[in-house]
């Protein structure tokens, strides 16, 4: 059985891993455009030097997994093209192609890899003194700019962002709201309308400078599935049975922030037992047995705030806010355990 692989974050490297370890004598291709795989969560962390966020592919897959650097441009019946004009033939395949970001022209964007390492590049060469704008108020705004501030005091961050902190409630919004006034961070309830020649244009119609400005929304999918001819949802995410199967192949299984799974959102928390429902879903029909349903189910939304605070807020399954949180110390040793844990459990594709 020939199973290919397209994508290698979390849902894609978890899913090759998974397949190789449970389906017997499956040939595992992983496909991704650069030989490392990155912890987006840990973005934040490179753009401000404070920590490393790849690690060679190789190191995460299991022996046997085979990959291949490239895009895919096309997925058609049956076999992939990529934009070298090669073919890869497929009897499954697993669409792990995650999220993007639409930059507004002149900011730097956060969610890729390549923009985290622009960011921080350009982020090392700012003089003390100079202002640093985020825009996006949700977890990836608020990781970044609580992380720069930490590791550059000697710069002026503002984040700007309509409700800033609404992916959290009560005790715990108000924490990620203090930490950032602790740290510095000016808020701004607005958005930006062009950022251009060091200045940011506000919504309000205000200028303000901004010697870097970094774009922190993640949002919609690859055009892949799109361009391929799968049924997609308004988003542009497949379109799945109850098995993370496309509705219009039942060879393709789509994982992670690309799937049109209702309720779920971006995050390695959906990435993760997707890619392990997928992964059995392939195994069970592979041993002539009927696969079982994938269910939705999260945990907490965790969200750092610097080097040495952060906070996590429990969720019911259907990632709806409980009262509870996490904070400070205990709340950074539990998002630390998501970082190792996460990856570790990447790695080696945990589960019965």
């Amino acid at each position: 059985m020939k199973v290919v692989v397209v994508g290698a974050g979390y849902a894609g490297t978890f899913a090759a891993n998974r397949v190789a370890k449970k389906v017997k004598g499956a040939e595992v291709t992983v496909v991704n455009a650069r030989p490392e795989f990155v912890e987006r969560i840990r973005l934040h962390q490179q753009i401000a030097g404070t920590a490393a966020a790849a690690t060679p592919l190789t190191s995460m897959l299991r022996a046997g997994v085979r990959t291949r650097i490239g895009t895919v441009e096309k997925i058609g019946d049956g076999t992939l093209t990529l934009d070298d004009g090669e073919s890869i033939d497929f009897d499954h395949l697993f669409l792990a192609v995650g999220s993007t970001v639409r930059p507004l022209a002149g900011t730097v964007p956060v969610g890729t890899w390549e923009g985290a390492e622009q960011a921080r590049t350009a982020l090392a060469a700012l003089p003390a003194g100079s202002a640093v704008t985020v825009v996006g108020g949700g977890p990836t705004g608020i990781e970044t700019a609580t992380e720069v501030a930490d590791a550059r005091p000697d710069v002026q961050v503002r984040l700007i962002g309509s409700s800033v902190a609404a992916c959290l409630s009560g005790g715990a919004r108000r924490r990620a709201l203090a930490a950032l006034r602790r740290l510095g961070v000016e808020v701004l309830d607005d958005g930006v309308e062009e950022a251009a020649g060091g200045v940011v244009r506000l919504r309000s119609g205000r200028d303000l400078p901004s010697d870097l400005t970094l774009w922190a929304i993640v949002e919609g999918v690859p055009e892949l599935a799109a361009r391929s001819g799968l049924e997609v949802d308004a988003e542009g995410r497949v379109v799945v049975d109850e098995y993370l199967r496309s509705v219009t192949d039942g060879r393709i299984f789509a994982v992670g922030d690309c799937a049109g799974v209702p309720g779920s959102r971006f995050g390695c928390q959906t990435a993760a037992p997707q890619a392990r429902a997928a992964a059995d879903a392939l195994a069970r029909l592979a041993g002539g047995r009927e696969p079982e349903p994938y269910s939705l189910r999260y945990v907490a939304r965790c969200v750092s705030l610097g080097r040495k605070d952060a906070v996590a807020q429990f969720t019911h399954p259907d990632d709806s806010l409980k009262d509870g949180h996490l904070k400070g110390g205990t709340a950074v040793a539990f998002k630390r355990i998501v970082y190792v844990g996460t990856k570790y459990g990447t790695r080696k594709a945990v589960g019965a």
